[in-house]
C-alpha cells in the first residue's frame, strides 16, 4: 500500500494512507505549541483535500501538553475536525502517565461529539482496525 510522507522532522512524521484515507501522526519526542500545532493543522489539510474520515494518532512519546494547547485541541481544531466529517480515531496512548490522563480527557470529548475512538499499544494494529472500519 502506498504511504505519504506529509511531513517529517525531530518532533513528529505525519502520513497520509490514499487508499484507506487515512491520516497517521507520531510523535517522535514530547511536542507542543507551535511545533504540534503544525502537525495537526497539516493531517487537517489532508483530511479536508482528501475526504479522509480517519486519523491515527501514535503519541507513545509524547506527554501532557500545556494548558494553552489542550484548550485549542478542544475547541478549535476539533471543531474543524468534525466539519472535515473525520469520524474515526485510532490512539495509541503516551507511555507517559500525564500523557495519558490528557489524552483520555480528548477522548471523551471527541466519543461525546460523535466519534468512534479505540485505544491500542501497537500502531499496526491501530492502522489495521482503521482500514477496516467504514
Amino acid at each position: 500500500m502506498t504511504v505519504e510522507t506529509i511531513l517529517e522532522n525531530d518532533y513528529a512524521t505525519l502520513w497520509y494512507h490514499p487508499e484507506s484515507k487515512i491520516v497517521h501522526h507520531k510523535f517522535h519526542k514530547f511536542i507542543y505549541g507551535e511545533k504540534f500545532r503544525a502537525v495537526l493543522n497539516r493531517g487537517l489539510e489532508i483530511l479536508e483535500e482528501h475526504g479522509a474520515q480517519k486519523w491515527l494518532s501514535d503519541d507513545r512519546l509524547n506527554s501532557a501538553l500545556p494548558k494553552e494547547d489542550g484548550i485549542w485541541v478542544g475547541t478549535e481544531w476539533n471543531a474543524r475536525v468534525i466539519a472535515a466529517g473525520s469520524k474515526f480515531w485510532a490512539v495509541v496512548l503516551p507511555d507517559k502517565i500525564l500523557g495519558q490522563t490528557n489524552m483520555n480527557r480528548f477522548m471523551k470529548d471527541s466519543i461525546d461529539k460523535g466519534f468512534v475512538v479505540k485505544v491500542f499499544e501497537d500502531p499496526d494494529e491501530a492502522l489495521e482496525w482503521l482500514k477496516a472500519v467504514e
